[in-house]
């Protein structure tokens, strides 16, 4: 990481990496943190559409490049793989040429990997195509929460992560119907060319309405941490007036911590394609495994010897950071499986797909409008771990009555209460859940436990997509269905163990 810090350093000495700051009307105006709040939604928003609206090309690109489903799944996986990888290290990388630059960036190189995505030949070239697509993603996602976080009042956290969390749900809630009306009219190339407008739009609104985040005489402490994070100081130390903060994550870059996270994380998705239905023989699946079993273990073994680690041990050890990570992790796995899980629970019920695409559309939709005004209907006394435990109560309760309310013949009131149900409860639990971490975490490691927040969001997403696959083609679409539906409420129960009151760092 040396060559790169001192590449770095001579980027920003000239000029190329210095952040501007805002128009001066912009940045006088008392609401001027709404703004950059709005800006983050752009990519929060652009982030679940293409999350939610890929699933909708598979058929087409089947009978495009005359290949199988096996094949063509890739085109999400390789988006979620390098997503997952990359979430960590370019936090990290945040820290030195300034949160406002990154996003930025994330928006230009999505863009462009959307428009050269429309334009590809071949199933290989657009699964390459993804992968660049996610180091935008990665660029934007990695500083999405830090930028909410801390660049709005305390009192206002809990309600601009409730309206980020929105337009996550927005996406999500447009995705399937935006992609299937592309899909049918245009062609599935649309479904990445739509991109292009909203990523320039975010370049735009970024480069005026965002703060400034680093400083052109802001440089970072070259001596590695020797504290752990969650070790209190001793003595409080005064920092001169004007000063900035010192970057806590000197050292080398952890080359070894990304490629064993990279690893693990493909071993593991790729033995579960190959359990639902991957033709992959079944001493490779137990060698996949075995692996993600391997490089896990290497990568706890790294992460405590090394200066500089991808999953900062000091920030994961920190009280409630841990717990608030696996909340996330589950939230996500929550919300992603139904989507994945219902469509196919209720065609075989018989509903029509008109039907069906409405029903799928109620969990997101509740999650929006729960994640921005959800907490307004609650006591207004209760605190966030309330809001997370009663969240993840209700997201259970919903999953719950899934399983056990017969689908057919039931009236459309009936059907869709549980999906509702899982939804608010999913939008009350996930912005309560990230001001819970994002307080216990250290003002300066922002970025950095932001990228964690999302790189466990990620996680999450690929496991909602990958087990309900596997669910189905273990035990068929009803009881394989409806055995995963129960193992998620009871994984809401879990949710609501690990919650924990955390103080402000």
């Amino acid at each position: 990481m040396n060559a790169a810090s001192t590449l770095t350093s001579r980027l920003l000495t000239t000029g190329l990496l210095t952040e501007r700051p805002r128009p001066r009307g912009i940045a006088g105006w008392r609401h001027a943190h709404w703004l950059a709040v709005g800006t983050v939604c752009l990519g929060a928003f652009l982030g679940q559409l293409t999350a939610s609206v890929t699933a909708l090309v598979y058929p087409a690109l089947q009978r495009h490049f005359g290949t199988g489903f096996a094949a063509v799944e890739w085109v999400a996986l390789a988006y979620l793989l390098v997503l997952v990888a990359l979430l960590a290290p370019v936090g990290r990388l945040s820290d030195l040429v300034g949160r406002k630059t990154m996003y930025i960036g994330g928006f230009a190189v999505f863009g462009l990997a959307s428009l050269g995505a429309g334009f590809a030949d071949g199933l290989g070239t657009l699964v390459a195509l993804r992968a660049v697509q996610a180091v935008g993603g990665a660029m934007m996602q990695a500083n999405s929460v830090a930028l909410v976080a801390r660049g709005v009042p305390e009192h206002a956290m809990r309600r601009a992560l409730g309206i980020q969390a929105a337009a996550q749900g927005l996406g999500l809630a447009l995705g399937p119907s935006l992609g299937g009306l592309l899909v049918e009219h245009a062609s599935w190339r649309w479904v990445f060319w739509i991109n292009v407008p909203v990523a320039l739009l975010g370049v735009l609104a970024g480069w005026f309405l965002l703060p400034r985040t680093h400083r052109p005489d802001a440089r970072p402490l070259t001596r590695p941490l020797t504290r752990p994070l969650s070790e209190p100081a001793t003595r409080p130390v005064p920092r001169p007036r004007g000063a900035t903060r010192p970057d806590p994550d000197g050292g080398r870059f952890d080359l070894a911590g990304l490629l064993l996270l990279a690893a693990s994380t493909t071993a593991l998705l790729l033995a579960l394609s190959a359990a639902s239905g991957l033709p992959l023989p079944g001493w490779a699946v137990a060698a996949l495994l075995l692996a993600t079993v391997l490089c896990a273990l290497g990568l706890v073994r790294q992460e405590r010897r090394a200066t500089r680690p991808i999953l900062a041990p000091g920030l994961v050890n920190t009280p409630g950071v841990r717990p608030g990570l696996a909340v996330s992790l589950i939230g996500y796995l929550l919300l992603f499986c139904p989507l994945v899980l219902g469509p196919v629970l209720l065609a075989e019920a018989g509903l029509p797909t008109g039907r069906v695409g409405l029903l799928i559309t109620l969990l997101p939709a509740a999650f929006a409008v729960a994640a921005t005004a959800g907490g307004a209907l609650l006591p207004r006394g209760w605190s966030d771990v309330a809001r997370c435990r009663f969240g993840a109560a209700l997201a259970g309760a919903g999953l719950l009555g899934c399983v056990l309310l017969p689908v057919a013949g039931a009236p459309a009131t009936a059907q869709a209460f549980p999906l509702l149900a899982a939804g608010w409860g999913l939008g009350v639990l996930l912005p309560a859940n990230n001001a819970l971490v994002m307080r216990a975490i250290p003002a300066e490691c922002s970025a950095v436990g932001g990228g964690m927040v999302n790189m466990a969001r990620s996680l999450g997403t690929a496991l909602g997509t990958a087990l309900p696959v596997l669910g189905v083609h273990l035990a068929g679409p009803v009881l394989g269905g409806r055995a995963v539906l129960l193992a998620l409420a009871a994984v809401a129960v879990l949710a609501v163990a690990l919650t924990r009151p955390v103080r402000r760092r």
